[in-house]
């Protein structure tokens, strides 16, 4: 089996009887996906006027500006995913100044520009269709060999139908199905901060007054803005709605990126298929040397939002005209790079390492300096200044440089050491265990070994480029919270790409990965005699000694050592995906009436107003204080004096890494959370006015506490809480 092109044949113009067929693979998801939703309790007006903004508001007036200034792709699937992208960055970026200044609202101005300019404007007009097979487009619009439309093969749409069905199963079981008191522990985070950018452009932290927002929160300025329009609210785009569209999307944008540099749509389903279902292999239960799934859909919606964004520019990058002066391409490449100055940190460093490294292969081949990569290089690296200096304001939320801190975290879960023995750990067994993290990733991505002089290809280099960067900076830097490896997970989709483009047109051993299969579970079933770290280690050294047998006996077949590899990381990679659309019990943290509180405050305050509360730590058994406690700021869509503090700047810079765990680091100002706390505890008239004069809290929200209400106006009480306001004296 082969993922190479069919021979090339003249096209033909579809019945227009049987065009409506092609789309039939995407109206039977979309249907499911109303289905699901409609069981989990989103409301059919939700829904409804969730996807008429979505589609009328920002994806058609993305496709079509993405047409107009790029010429379009080969297939409407192409169109639609990158300018529903290229919406999204429109939207955030016009977002930001309506709000600013007062007036939302005004964030439609600009997809109603571009309707009204489209509907108008002669030579504008033609962009409204897509084309039909056969029909040329301009030359510099498409790489090499794609000069004419196409349509999206039949089997090819429904196996791309079916990858986004199935994430949709797996958000189904771990979120949509949930009630919001039981979701992921992020969640509420994710919601405060929608909250925040919904009312405050720039924002700050919501959950502590006044700190700065050291953060990457643009997309949260996409859900403000859609909650404005639709009147959606925002605990149901958070918990439900927003993120799917975006995933679908992505699933697309890989399998065309694939299909443009492998050379067929095969390879561009394959390409989709390793980038979200192949995982390293897993030889000991609880010991993963991560290869970093994408499955951070709506658990990180920074990370899908910064992916989506990031795809039409390596689209881009890898096409004709850019590089040969299309002032369109240029335009659409610098809107969508300012949109991911603020959507995800990890994607501006990856891109400048790629651009670089083409830059230098060039360099090397050509002996003269590529101006167009130079130029984009340059334009990177502005955006990136714009994001570390203006949206980040020089912050770094705890990343820092730390040398194999992935693996140390790792030793400590295979050995028992904790902190802060784990800091002093010798650096051997981390470099042992590094090797074999790579190991496992070249399971996963094997394939970039046979790639060849492709390698250097301009495209190739971008690719490998970025990878080469991502899997460096997991290694090289450490976060609190392992956050480095997001690095890992966003070039993922681009390694995967080159892993598939480098067996493309070969005969793939299919026994070798069968056998490689079964070498993986009889290396993962047989006890290894000797301590933990030696039982983690040996079974992958197996695996290893086997796969350099096989290239040695096959006489440097390259293709053979790939297939094995790949084969090692089928059981786990079977596994995980049945285990992830399997239903799990989560504990309820959220208390009930939390929901009903918190917006009752919210429709009896102004935005401008300060909450203050003794609500700090999850309910949960932990040493110390969980301070990932965000719900009254994401309920009331306010400003709190001092709620959950884990992911604020100033907690994350004085976390050591191995020493003090994050989850444990005290709050930053004692005496404001000293002066907070007392107003609860110990109820006083001096208490309760320090907060009103000397921070300006005008509302207090709390459980049962009789005692303020001899200093402060009780407002609200249910079986759970109460809401007090402060009077002016």
């Amino acid at each position: 089996m082969t993922f190479a092109a069919p021979a090339a044949s003249p096209a033909r113009r579809p019945a227009p009887s049987r065009r409506w067929l092609g789309w039939l693979p995407a109206g039977v998801v979309c249907a499911g996906a109303v289905v699901v939703f409609l069981w989990c309790g989103v409301s059919a007006r939700d829904l409804a006027v969730f996807a008429a903004y979505l589609g009328a508001g920002v994806a058609l007036p993305g496709t079509l500006l993405w047409r107009a200034l790029t010429g379009g792709g080969r297939s409407t699937a192409e169109d639609v995913a990158a300018g529903l992208a290229l919406g999204y960055a429109v939207e955030v970026l016009a977002y930001l100044p309506a709000r600013a200044a007062g007036a939302p609202l005004l964030v439609l101005a600009p997809s109603a520009a571009v309707l009204c300019a489209f509907a108008c404007v002669p030579r504008l007009r033609r962009h409204w269709r897509s084309g039909a097979d056969g029909e040329r487009v301009p030359a510099w619009s498409a790489s090499a060999g794609e000069a004419a439309r196409e349509r999206v093969p039949a089997w090819c749409a429904w196996v791309l139908a079916a990858g986004v069905a199935y994430l949709i199963a797996w958000s189904t079981v771990n979120l949509y199905r949930l009630p919001v008191s039981a979701a992921y522990v992020d969640l509420p985070y994710h919601l405060a901060l929608v909250g925040e950018v919904k009312h405050h452009v720039p924002p700050t932290l919501p959950s502590v007054l006044g700190e700065r927002l050291s953060y990457h929160w643009f997309v949260y300025a996409e859900l403000a803005a859609t909650s404005w329009v639709t009147g959606i609210e925002p605990v149901t785009l958070v918990y439900r709605l927003a993120t799917l569209p975006m995933t679908a999307a992505m699933v697309v944008l890989v399998a065309v990126l694939g299909r443009r540099l492998g050379g067929s749509w095969g390879a561009g389903v394959a390409a989709a298929g390793v980038a979200y279902l192949l995982l390293g292999p897993v030889l000991q239960e609880d010991v993963v040397f991560t290869t970093r799934p994408m499955f951070t859909a709506w658990a990180s919606p920074t990370q899908t939002f910064g992916a989506l964004l990031f795809a039409p520019v390596v689209l881009l990058l890898t096409g004709r005209r850019l590089l040969t002066g299309g002032r369109g391409c240029w335009a659409a490449l610098v809107v969508l790079l300012l949109a991911l100055t603020g959507a995800k940190a990890t994607f501006l460093p990856l891109l400048l390492a790629g651009l670089l490294v083409v830059v230098a292969v060039r360099w090397a081949v050509e002996r003269r300096v590529p101006g167009a990569w130079l130029g984009a290089a340059g334009i990177t690296l502005a955006c990136l200044l714009v994001a570390q200096f203006v949206v980040f304001g020089r912050g770094s939320q705890g990343t820092t440089i730390a040398p194999f801190a992935a693996m140390r975290g790792l030793w400590g879960l295979v050995t028992g050491v904790a902190a802060p023995e784990l800091a002093a750990v010798p650096v051997t067994p981390l470099l042992v265990l590094t090797v074999v993290h790579l190991f496992c990733l070249l399971c996963v991505w094997g394939g970039v070994a046979a790639l060849g002089r492709r390698a250097l290809e301009p495209s190739m280099s971008l690719l490998l480029g970025m990878g080469a960067a991502g899997v460096g900076a997991a290694v090289v830097l450490g976060h609190p919270s392992d956050s480095q490896l997001y690095f890992l997970e966003s070039v993922r989709p681009y390694l995967s790409i080159a892993a598939v483009c480098g067996v493309v047109g070969r005969r793939v051993p299919w026994g070798l990965v069968a056998a490689g299969a079964g070498v993986a579970l009889l290396a993962a079933w047989v006890e290894v005699p000797g301590d933990a770290a030696v039982r983690a280690v040996v079974p992958y050294l197996v695996l290893g000694v086997v796969a350099a047998a096989v290239l040695v006996w096959r006489r440097g077949a390259v293709l053979a050592v790939v297939a094995l590899l790949a084969g090692y990381a089928v059981p786990a990679s079977a596994r995980e995906l049945v285990l992830r659309v399997v239903p799990e019990g989560r504990e309820t943290e959220i208390p009930a009436g939390a929901l009903r509180a918190g917006r009752w405050l919210r429709e009896h305050s102004s935005p401008g107003d300060v909450v203050a509360t003794d609500l700090h730590c999850r309910p949960v058994e932990a040493p110390g204080c969980d301070s990932r406690h965000y719900w009254v700021s994401g309920f009331t869509e306010r400003r709190v004096l001092v709620e959950g503090w884990a992911y604020a700047e100033s907690t994350l810079a004085r976390a050591e890494l191995f020493v003090s765990p994050y989850l444990q680091v005290p709050f930053a100002d004692p005496v404001r959370l000293a002066a907070n706390d007392a107003a609860f505890r110990t109820p006083t008239a001096e208490n309760v006015r320090r907060l009103a004069e000397v921070y300006g809290v005008k509302w207090l929200f709390t459980g049962m506490n009789p005692e303020l209400g001899k200093y402060a106006r009780l407002r609200f009480r249910d079986s759970s809480f109460s809401v007090y306001r402060l009077t002016a004296r």
